[in-house]
């Protein structure tokens, strides 16, 4: 099957990276680079190569789009949450997803401090660590536990809240029932490197997955940028829907 193919590479190319990062010194700013820091640099290079050599496409944060008209582009954050990594702190992840013309195909969401990872086939459902995965039930905002990317400007009813930092593994939580919401508070903060993984484990875990202004999430292309929302259930997802409009 031409889906586990792909799920095979993108496990190799996340394995590839926490091999390359177990040698790394510095896990400092990079000079020359704005913002990037030095595991962002060597974990991109090494997921370049590896996804070039199987013949896909390629849409990096760190450097841009490769090969994109191929068939099969794979939309990578190298590592999401670098912030995290550069502290030392256990969350953060490389992710990665394949999409063709019919959109995200299959997904490895690896949470690289820790070693669990994330995985979704179009269609096969979603696992953590090899066992399926399946969102909470939760139906009310109150009872919810959100987590947040950014700072949200004022309180929304939630029944608790996290913030994280790092928006791929926050959504894996969703799908996986460990946390029940997720919201940006900012408008139009991510791009889709930055959640296109997360959002096919959740869609076949059984979660609910939307852009606060109803727009396609699923982009392959440099410049958009969303504001998406996960929620464990379709009624929470509404409460949610509703309550982030407070904040754009």
């Amino acid at each position: 099957m031409v889906a586990d193919k792909v799920l095979e590479v993108l496990h190799n190319v996340a394995s590839a990276v926490r091999r390359e990062l177990d040698a790394l010194e510095d896990w400092g700013l990079t000079p020359g680079h704005e913002g990037q820091y030095r595991h962002d640099v060597v974990a991109d290079e090494v997921a370049l190569g590896l996804l070039d050599d199987a013949g896909y496409g390629v849409l990096s944060e760190e450097s841009g789009l490769h090969n994109g008209a191929r068939d099969l582009v794979v939309v990578i954050d190298p590592v999401d949450g670098s912030t995290n990594a550069s502290r030392g702190l256990p969350w953060w992840a490389t992710s990665l997803c394949a999409v063709d013309s019919d959109g995200p195909l299959a997904a490895v969401v690896a949470n690289q401090s820790s070693g669990v990872r994330y995985a979704a086939v179009r269609g096969a459902g979603a696992t953590c660590d090899g066992q399926p995965i399946a969102p909470s039930e939760c139906r009310e905002l109150g009872e919810a536990v959100v987590a947040f990317s950014g700072y949200p400007t004022t309180y929304l009813g939630w029944g608790q809240y996290r913030s994280l930092g790092a928006a791929a593994l926050d959504m894996c939580a969703v799908a996986s029932g460990n946390i029940d919401a997720f919201v940006d508070c900012p408008a139009d903060p991510l791009a889709p490197w930055d959640y296109l993984g997360a959002l096919l484990v959740c869609q076949e875990a059984g979660a609910h997955v939307a852009d606060l202004s109803g727009r396609d999430l699923v982009v392959r292309t440099l410049g958009p940028r969303r504001t998406p929302v996960a929620a464990a259930t379709r009624e929470l997802l509404g409460a949610v829907l509703d309550a982030g409009n407070q904040l754009v």
